[in-house]
């Protein structure tokens, strides 16, 4: 089957995101080495990134919503390339938690207006198909490119990290001028209408599951190189290898996900897939001493961190049916603020002397919250009317 070109764009984008957003979990130590800092502080910085999706998601998209979808998409690509150019050069540490910042603004915005990009470029009933394109290039970058840049920065710097993330942009900048058609601005959407939908409770609910249940598995994510390198004994060097096994654990998980969400209602996979992150948290804080143990459950945690997508994100179309475009930034900023609280309050135990298995722990009870909210979801909410098919799967988070 012949690509369409024009979505290519937007998977290379995709591709950028996610080799910054991820690859930092692995290159943790050398940061703090470098920067003189301690480890937890060094995880700051991905709070710090996470922060600025949180942030420049709904105002960019706000700011974005009159203007056309390609400019758009480019002044975001810009910005992300400049500060991702910025943070290899960045000379110490407070100056590098700032551009980290700066960095993480167009990311939720990106998915956002791509999103709506890529679906009026599909032809009628291959909506899903283009909105699964675009997002090859995340899946791409958990799988190769986080190992691959995280091998790199071992071996070499890990400056050489963000400055091969900001050629990926240069890239992706120019094939969206290349070859992402021109759209006329949507003159009929204003920032109000788009924003409606945060007046439902059902909305808050799914953003709710997703910062809090994420957010368990990013506290075992944010440190997983000493975890893996310090409890399970695995070197250093080979943290690249580890990077890929989650990175495989991302693409399956992301298609059994939409499996079970296709033949389960999306609320009782979500709640079955958080139990199953509850269960497996728990065996990384128990059983991570053991090496293969630890590399079978490095699979499974990066299978379930990408299969909760689909089905969260159904019911967040359920929630917000109008208001696509903001609905897919927000759900990019409640997945950063996952990011940023795992990192946050992973770190907590680290920081009081407790050992790298730890920061499971504190994941296994924000899976919990998740779940209890999944499951009051369900009680509320399980005889809403399905959303059609195609807005359904039109904002995955990631994979994430």
């Amino acid at each position: 089957m012949q690509i369409d070109k024009r979505i290519i764009p937007l998977a290379i984008g995709g591709l950028g995101i996610g080799t910054t957003e991820f690859t930092i979990m692995g290159l943790l130590p050398d940061l703090a080495r470098s920067l003189q800092i301690s480890i937890p502080e060094a995880g700051h910085l991905i709070s710090a990134y996470a922060f600025g999706v949180v942030v420049g998601a709904p105002i960019l998209i706000g700011y974005s919503v009159k203007f056309p979808p390609k400019k758009v998409l480019m002044v975001l690509v810009m910005i992300f390339t400049l500060f991702n150019g910025l943070s290899a050069i960045a000379p110490d540490y407070n100056s590098m938690m700032i551009i980290r910042f700066l960095s993480g603004l167009p990311h939720g915005a990106f998915f956002g207006v791509g999103t709506v990009v890529a679906t009026r470029m599909a032809a009628k009933g291959k909506e899903a198909f283009y909105i699964s394109l675009m997002f090859t290039g995340l899946t791409v970058a958990n799988l190769a490119m986080v190992p691959l840049v995280t091998y790199i920065g071992h071996m070499f710097h890990w400056r050489w990290y963000f400055a091969i993330v900001a050629v990926i942009g240069l890239f992706a900048l120019l094939f969206l001028k290349l070859w992402l058609p021109a759209m006329e601005a949507n003159q009929d959407t204003h920032f109000k209408e788009e924003i409606k939908f945060l007046k439902r409770k059902q909305a808050w609910l799914v953003l709710a599951i997703t910062a809090i249940g994420f957010g368990g598995l990013f506290t075992w994510f944010s440190y997983i190189t000493p975890l893996m390198t310090v409890i399970s004994g695995i070197a250093e060097s080979s943290m690249a290898y580890v990077m890929i096994l989650a990175g495989a654990g991302m693409v399956v998980g992301n298609l059994v996900g939409g499996y079970l969400s296709d033949r389960l209602s999306p609320e009782k996979t979500c709640i079955l897939l958080l139990a199953l992150m509850m269960v497996s948290l728990s065996g990384v804080f128990f059983l991570s001493e053991y090496q293969y143990i630890s590399l079978g459950l490095t699979f499974i945690c990066g299978a379930l961190s990408m299969s909760v997508a689909a089905p969260i994100n159904i019911m967040m179309m359920k929630a917000a049916p109008k208001s696509e475009m903001m609905a897919a930034a927000f759900m990019q900023a409640a997945f950063n603020i996952a990011n940023a609280m795992g990192a946050f309050l992973g770190g907590i135990p680290l920081e009081n002397g407790f050992s790298y298995n730890y920061p499971s722990l504190v994941g296994v009870f924000m899976t919990l919250i998740g779940l209890v909210i999944s499951i009051r979801y369900m009680y509320l909410y399980r005889s809403a009317q399905p959303v059609e098919k195609e807005v359904a799967v039109e904002c995955v988070p990631f994979d994430k």
